[in-house]
């Protein structure tokens, strides 16, 4: 009998043994399988006509804003001289918007560019096939593609600020401080997960529908609709639900309608990203919501440390990111879920 409860002992660790081996091989194949992918898709990404459009496009960009912003410097400085490295991402040319206006209305363009074709086009071409059939898991496809363009955007976005920091120093030659330096890095990170969110955006139009030219007019849809139309949207909305017009209008029925405008505003990832963006970059601002004249009594001028005015867009910041998660999930189901086949 002992040698039996031995042998079975034995026989217990031995396949417990070859349940963790087998698991540390799944693990290691789907690793590896992922790495491939995104090696590349980063070669394709780096190598595309497309990129070298939209590298173009934005460092054109760049450099027209840090133009505007440097031309501009003197007098902005001459009635404000806090925060002068800070300015050269805010303030604009006398025709020129400011590098935040530009990256506020083109990121979402990056972000399409590097997505809307990811899935349909590979199965309209029937490489998709070839490639599930490769020795990897299936959901390393979408997972490689969504981490190249997100590793892409990254790069871009913190080349076009070291840009813009270097060419503004040598141009004004004063160094940045370290609260600068700071709030310049938020304002960076910010910039990527927003043009993230449009990435996962585009992949998930990729998988719903079947033409890359579908998936790319509905992103640029959404893309113009949250830019130009949704403010006016919030407008007539709030002007129906608490109008203001009229001989006897209280400062209640004022209030109930900037706060529906902006609680509508804040369903637009543009509107969010350019509210954060401007407490981020401008110490001077205090609040992202309506203060009253009362409330303003006895308050003490001054400029917000970086901790608090990160506090202040935190709801933006964890909104976009929740955002760009759950359009993620959706297209990694819809992938997942979707008969994989050329048509």
């Amino acid at each position: 009998m002992e040698m039996k409860a031995v042998k079975s002992r034995g026989f217990l660790r031995s396949a417990a043994d070859r349940s963790k081996d087998g698991g540390a091989k799944e693990r290691q194949a789907r690793g590896s399988g992922l790495k491939a992918l995104y090696l590349k898709e980063m070669a394709d990404h780096i190598g595309s006509r497309r990129f070298l459009i939209v590298l173009v496009l934005i460092g054109l960009t760049s450099y027209a804003s840090l133009y505007g912003a440097v031309s501009n410097l003197s007098d902005v400085v001459a009635s404000d001289p806090d925060f002068i490295f800070l300015k050269l991402f805010t303030i604009s040319g006398s025709t020129i918007p400011s590098f935040t206006t530009f990256i506020a209305l083109l990121g979402p363009f990056v972000g399409l560019t590097l997505g809307f074709d990811a899935i349909n086009s590979e199965r309209s071409e029937g490489t998709l096939n070839r490639l599930i059939s490769q020795p990897i898991y299936r959901d390393a496809v979408i997972n490689g593609k969504f981490l190249a363009g997100a590793t892409i955007i990254l790069v871009m976005v913190f080349s076009m600020g070291l840009f813009i920091a270097g060419v503004g120093i040598l141009a004004t030659g004063i160094p940045p401080s370290s609260e600068e330096v700071g709030r310049a890095f938020v304002f960076l990170v910010f910039t990527a997960v927003y043009i993230c969110f449009w990435l996962a955006l585009s992949i998930l139009f990729s998988v719903l529908c079947r033409h890359a030219a579908t998936s790319a007019m509905l992103g640029i849809g959404l893309w113009i609709f949250f830019a130009l139309f949704m403010s006016l949207v919030a407008s007539i909305l709030a002007g129906v639900l608490f109008p203001i017009d009229g001989d006897t209008v209280t400062v209640g029925q004022v209030l109930n309608n900037y706060e529906c405008q902006m609680a509508v505003n804040r369903l637009s990832p543009y509107y969010l990203y350019s509210e954060a963006v401007s407490t981020i970059m401008d110490p001077s601002v205090r609040t992202t919501n309506l203060v009253l004249p009362q409330q303003l009594s006895g308050a003490i001028t001054g400029y917000l440390s970086l901790g608090q005015s990160v506090l202040l867009v935190w709801p933006h910041m964890t909104g976009l990111l929740a955002a760009t998660a759950v359009i993620f999930a959706a297209s990694y189901v819809g992938f997942m879920r979707k008969e994989v086949r050329s048509r």
